[in-house]
C-alpha cells in the first residue's frame, strides 16, 4: 500500500506540474536588426510588460540579428505557425497582402507626424484588418524612418544622376519600379547582402534610413548619402493567425496591449537613435547632400498611378494623401 501510495502521489505531482506548465507559454519573435536597435528594443519592452501583466504565463522570447533569416522568410515562417512573431518592413509584403503596397510608394507621407496619424487611426486599423485574410495577425506598426539613396560614385541632386547606376532595393514590386522611373537599374537584393555587394562592386549603392546604414557599416563602401527621403513606409509586427487562434480571448487581449504599448517606446528610442546615427556619420566624413525632391517627387507618379490602379486601391490612396 505504502508503495501505490507513493506512486499515485508521484503520478497526482507530475500532472500538476503538467497542467501548471500548460499555462505557460514562450512565445518566440524574430527581428532582422541587432539587439540596441530600437525595434529590438521596443520588443524586448513588450516582453516584460506581457510577463508582467500575465503573471509569467506569457513571455517573449526575441531572436534578433537574423538568427531567423531574412525578412521574407521569417514572413513565411509566421504564416505557416512555424514561428509565432516577426517584425518585418511593409516591403517585403507587398504582393503578398495589396494593401500594404499604397503606403510603401515614394513621397507619399509629408512628415513622421503624418505617418502615425495614418496609422494610429481607422486607415492603419483597415489595413491591419488586411493582414488577416492572408494568415497573419498585425499586432502593432512602429516606425522605420525616411529612406536615402546612397551610392559610391556621386552625390544625386537631380534624377538624371542616377542613370545607369545599380541600386540595390527591398524586394518590393513598389521599390523596383521607383528605381527604374529614375534610370537606375534595381537591384532587389536581402539586407544582409547588401554589404558584401556594395564593397565588391556588384552594386553601387542602395537607400535605407540612417541607423540601418550605419549599423550595417554600408557608409564604408557608399560615401555619398542623398537626402531624398523618398518612403516612410512603417515597420509592421506580425503575428501568425494559426497561433492567435489557438490562444485564449484574455491572452489575446493582453498581447494585443502589450504590443501597443511598445509603440511609444519605439518611437522615442527611433527619434534618439536616427539623431545619433546621423551625427556619428557626419563625423566620419559621410557627405550629405540635399536634393531636388519636386524633381524626384514627379518622377515617381507613373509608379503611383500602375500601383493604385483599382478602385481599392485609389481610395486608400486618397484617404492618406487627406488625412491631417
Amino acid at each position: 500500500m505504502t508503495v501505490r501510495a507513493l506512486l499515485a502521489g508521484f503520478v497526482l505531482v507530475c500532472l500538476a506540474a503538467f497542467s501548471s506548465a500548460s499555462f505557460c507559454r514562450e512565445l518566440r519573435v524574430a527581428d532582422t536588426h541587432p539587439a540596441d536597435y530600437p525595434t529590438v528594443q521596443a520588443l524586448d519592452h513588450m516582453g516584460r510588460l506581457l510577463a508582467e501583466r500575465s503573471q509569467g504565463r506569457l513571455t517573449l522570447k526575441v531572436l534578433h540579428s537574423r538568427l531567423m533569416g531574412e525578412e521574407d522568410e521569417t514572413i513565411q515562417h509566421v504564416r505557416v505557425g512555424a514561428l509565432d512573431m516577426a517584425r518585418v518592413n511593409l516591403a517585403p509584403l507587398n504582393t503578398l497582402v495589396p494593401e500594404t503596397a499604397v503606403p510603401s510608394l515614394p513621397f507619399l507621407f509629408r512628415s513622421p507626424d503624418h505617418l502615425h496619424r495614418v496609422f494610429d487611426g481607422p486607415i492603419g486599423a483597415d489595413i491591419a484588418k488586411a493582414f488577416e485574410r492572408h494568415g497573419f495577425i498585425a499586432l502593432a506598426f512602429y516606425d522605420s524612418g525616411s529612406r536615402s539613396f546612397y551610392n559610391s560614385r556621386r552625390p544625386l541632386a537631380v534624377p538624371a544622376d542616377l542613370r545607369n547606376l545599380r541600386m540595390r532595393v527591398q524586394q518590393s514590386p513598389v521599390a523596383e519600379a521607383m528605381v527604374r522611373a529614375l534610370g537606375a537599374t534595381p537591384a532587389p537584393l536581402p539586407y544582409g547582402q547588401v554589404g558584401v555587394a556594395l564593397r565588391t562592386g556588384v552594386i553601387d549603392g542602395a537607400e535605407n534610413n540612417w541607423p540601418s546604414y550605419q549599423d550595417a557599416h554600408h557608409f564604408e563602401a557608399a560615401r555619398f548619402y542623398s537626402l531624398t527621403e523618398h518612403t516612410m513606409a512603417p515597420e509592421v509586427l506580425l503575428m501568425s493567425r494559426k497561433v492567435w487562434d489557438g490562444l485564449s480571448g484574455a491572452e489575446q487581449a493582453l498581447l494585443r496591449q502589450a504590443a501597443q504599448d511598445s509603440v511609444p517606446v519605439m518611437r522615442a528610442l527611433w527619434r534618439e537613435r536616427e539623431r545619433t546615427a546621423r551625427d556619428a556619420l557626419a563625423a566620419a566624413g559621410v557627405a550629405v547632400n540635399t536634393v531636388d525632391k519636386a524633381a524626384f517627387a514627379e518622377a515617381m507618379r507613373p509608379v503611383h498611378e500602375h500601383f493604385a490602379g483599382d478602385a481599392r486601391q485609389k481610395d486608400l490612396l486618397r484617404r492618406i494623401q487627406a488625412a491631417e
